[in-house]
């Protein structure tokens, strides 16, 4: 079994619906593991995630 690692996490819940948006807001959902609303996930907290939650503060809400 591979040692258990201390890293954070980051929930994310998607608030916008990415009908007529750009389609590079679309493709940062997808990339996120998002596209349909109400849908949350758990990423790990890395630059580049929170830096695509920074380009996308309309349509992503970070959960507790």
């Amino acid at each position: 079994m591979a040692p258990k690692t201390d890293k954070k996490t980051i929930k994310l819940k998607q608030i916008g619906s990415p009908i007529r948006r750009p389609e590079k807001q679309k493709q940062m959902l997808v990339g996120l593991g998002l596209g349909k609303m109400h849908r949350v996930v758990e990423l790990e907290d890395t630059p580049e995630v929170r830096g695509a939650i920074a380009k996308l503060p309309h349509m992503v809400a970070v959960v507790d």
